[in-house]
């Protein structure tokens, strides 16, 4: 009986061999089978991938291939979207078929995003306002971008950079003025500010060559030189309907050893087409002319035609060629507009002229700053200028560095500062002031509680009265950050020094 158990109970070896032999059998019976034709079917079981790379031997024996996508962005993800689709359709077919304003904002935003800096003005300019987009144009064309001094606003500060670029690069009879004129209508809401630091004359012909006889005048052989007018503002100007700042040079930047005193010359039809153009110009807030040898007969052209101006609001003539005659046609303007920032430095303004400013200054109401430096106004000008100051009750900031000023000025200043209240800086630097005139300025400072500011660098003060009239500043700024509703506006108090006027 126990054998017998033993015989049902324990399979032997024999009985396990042909029990393996038969599944293998049927294990390669069903592969066949399913390699021929279609069979019912039955869970199958996959093999999991070899860790080794390259061919791998499974336990049944075959091999496995491991695949490596050339695109790294392949994936088995599913077909796109068919909005995304569209969305790249778009993008790709902007320049043909700008479809932008028909979209969802979540659908418009990714266009914009998706979009060439590269596109024609022509399409993009009255359809797109997104900042972003016109970031990326800016700063692919523009290493450095300054969007503050463009009002915070990256599509003004593009087409504001694109047109002065235009400008700077316009050769009068040989670029088609078409150029600049086809972009008003893109740019006229957009462009509030232009400063262009060039102007290139006409292009010079070469010489004709000369003919074996000449004619009984002799001129066959002459070279007509070309007129050396620029290119004239008047169309473009007329069709900016937002233009408030306009910053001139008439002059060559770079020019090297091609330098001519003909590239740095603003000739008088320039002078009669500018006056013109900013006498039109009735929303000019702020009008600079600088370094482009304006004299007095040019100046009164250009001031004449700024009379009663409805706008201007500061006018910039430094570092030309204005005499008293030209400063006597700005002392006319003051009286005829609402000018607050006059700025004649650099120029040769002498005695006469300051006295016809210092005549239209004591009546004056509106005008807070007034920059004469690096003239030659002397004591009878100075003494002019502190008379006026007297009875004045607007201007803020007086520049009179370098001007041959001496005692007899700093004397009525003294004077100026004791009865003034709406002075707050003063600028007397590189001039004779001298020992006793700084005696006489310390004095006057001891009754002003409003000056802020005041510069005596190389003005022969001594230096205790220097230092003590920068005391009674840091005083006066003191008291002044305690009344004022934002004391971070004062900056650290500097000792007997006044406003840097950089642009002047």
């Amino acid at each position: 009986m126990q054998s017998m158990q033993a015989t049902l109970g324990t399979p032997t070896s024999s009985a396990l061999s042909r029990f393996s032999t038969s599944t293998q059998d049927k294990s390669s019976t069903a592969g066949q089978t399913s390699s021929t034709g279609p069979q019912p079917s039955r869970p199958s079981i996959i093999p999991p991938p070899s860790k080794s790379k390259g061919w791998s031997t499974g336990a049944s024996g075959g091999r496995m291939r491991r695949i490596i996508a050339e695109d790294p962005e392949w994936s088995l993800a599913i077909v796109p979207l068919l909005t995304e689709l569209c969305i790249q359709h778009i993008v790709e077919n902007f320049q043909n078929n700008p479809i932008l304003q028909q979209l969802l904002p979540e659908h418009k935003q990714k266009v914009l995003d998706h979009l060439s800096p590269d596109l024609p003005l022509a399409v993009t300019a009255n359809l797109i306002d997104d900042e972003s987009y016109w970031r990326r144009c800016c700063t692919q064309r523009w290493p450095v971008c300054h969007v503050a001094k463009h009002g915070g606003s990256w599509k003004r500060m593009f087409f504001e950079r694109h047109l002065e670029n235009l400008l700077k690069h316009f050769i009068p009879s040989t670029t088609d003025p078409a150029l600049i004129l086809d972009l008003l209508p893109l740019c006229r809401n957009e462009v509030r500010r232009l400063r262009v630091d060039q102007f290139l004359p006409p292009m010079k012909l070469p010489p004709r060559p000369r003919s074996g006889e000449l004619s009984d005048s002799g001129s066959e052989g002459e070279v007509e030189e070309p007129t050396p007018d620029h290119y004239q503002l008047g169309d473009l100007v007329a069709g900016l309907s937002h233009l408030e700042e306009l910053d001139l040079v008439y002059g060559v930047k770079d020019c090297g050893m091609n330098f001519e005193w003909n590239l740095f010359l603003f000739t008088y039809r320039d002078c009669h087409s500018l006056a013109a153009t900013i006498k039109a110009c009735h929303t000019l807030k702020i009008f600079r002319l600088t370094r482009s040898k304006v004299d007095d007969d040019k100046a009164r052209v250009l001031i004449r035609s700024l009379l009663d101006h409805p706008a201007l609001e500061e006018l910039d003539l430094s570092h030309n060629l204005v005499g008293d005659r030209g400063a006597r046609a700005a002392a006319k303007l003051l009286s005829h507009s609402r000018l607050r920032v006059l700025n004649l430095a650099n120029n040769q303004v002498r005695a006469l002229g300051a006295q016809s400013l210092a005549h239209a200054l004591a009546h004056n109401t509106n005008l807070i700053s007034l920059n004469l430096r690096l003239n030659c106004i002397e004591d009878e000008g100075g003494q002019a200028l502190a008379h006026a100051l007297q009875t004045n009750r607007c201007l803020t900031t007086l520049h009179l560095g370098g001007n041959e000023l001496s005692e007899p000025t700093a004397t009525l200043l003294s004077q100026v500062l004791a009865v003034n209240t709406t002075l707050t800086g003063i600028n007397l630097s590189c001039n004779h002031i001298g020992l006793d005139g700084g005696k006489q300025l310390l004095e006057g400072m001891s009754d002003n509680r409003t000056l802020l500011e005041f510069d005596l660098r190389l003005s022969d003060v001594a230096q205790e009265s220097e230092y003590l009239i920068g005391q009674a500043l840091c005083a006066n700024r003191e008291a002044a950050r305690q009344r004022a509703p934002n004391p971070s506006c004062f900056l650290s108090p500097i000792t007997a020094k006044g406003p840097e006027n950089p642009a002047g």
